[in-house]
């Protein structure tokens, strides 16, 4: 099992987790840990999943989401 941390930073609004997380675990991937934190009305996700899967896929599909400003991620490869 591979684990990758990633942080998102997306525009704040009333929907935006839920639809991290929908994307997250319609890819397949299962979340371990997560923090948020709200900056200058800027959300601020980190997050850690597991999967054997590539995690490429799950990183271009936050990318096309609406109000995400910015992906990174970090595998433990």
């Amino acid at each position: 099992m591979n684990y990758t941390e990633f942080t998102v930073v997306a525009n704040h609004r009333p929907e935006v987790l839920e639809r991290i997380l929908r994307v997250v675990r319609h890819r397949g991937y299962t979340v371990t840990e997560m923090k948020m934190a709200l900056e200058n009305n800027k959300v601020w996700i980190d997050f850690t999943i597991a999967s054997t899967r590539d995690t490429c896929l799950l990183v271009n599909q936050l990318k096309k989401l609406y109000d995400v400003v910015d992906v990174t991620c970090e595998s433990d490869e």
